[in-house]
């Protein structure tokens, strides 16, 4: 039997690692072991980021829902406490684009939530 010469998957494996390591810095981008090594914390931590982004996001539009709550007379917490119990479900998405491009509407929102807690 002749033996079985492992060079051309080699090179296309060692291609693939080093294909999707462009543009890192150093020996991590030429040297395969050392581009491996790169691409397992790179991966890992787009896997994690990933999933922080969402929480992150949330953040943002807490922190301008509680602005513009602010530059109403409000708090966040009471705004949207009043919300809830005018059963008006908009997300925090919605809310916080709202008190972005749609600064009127918003602040109708804001007199709906305040009267819910006044009353």
């Amino acid at each position: 039997m002749s033996r079985i010469k492992r060079g051309v998957t080699k090179h296309r494996r060692h291609k693939k690692v080093l294909l999707a390591a462009k543009g890192f810095h150093g020996s991590s981008h030429r040297n395969y072991k050392w581009a491996k090594e790169a691409l397992i914390h790179a991966w890992s931590h787009a896997y994690r980021h990933r999933r922080e982004k969402k929480g992150d996001f949330r953040r943002l539009w807490i922190i301008r829902i509680g602005a513009a709550c602010r530059a109403s007379g409000t708090t966040y917490s009471q705004f949207m406490h009043g919300m809830k119990l005018a059963g008006i479900e908009l997300d925090r998405k919605i809310l916080a684009d709202m008190a972005v491009r749609d600064e009127p509407a918003f602040n109708k929102l804001v007199e709906l939530a305040g009267q819910q807690t006044a009353a």
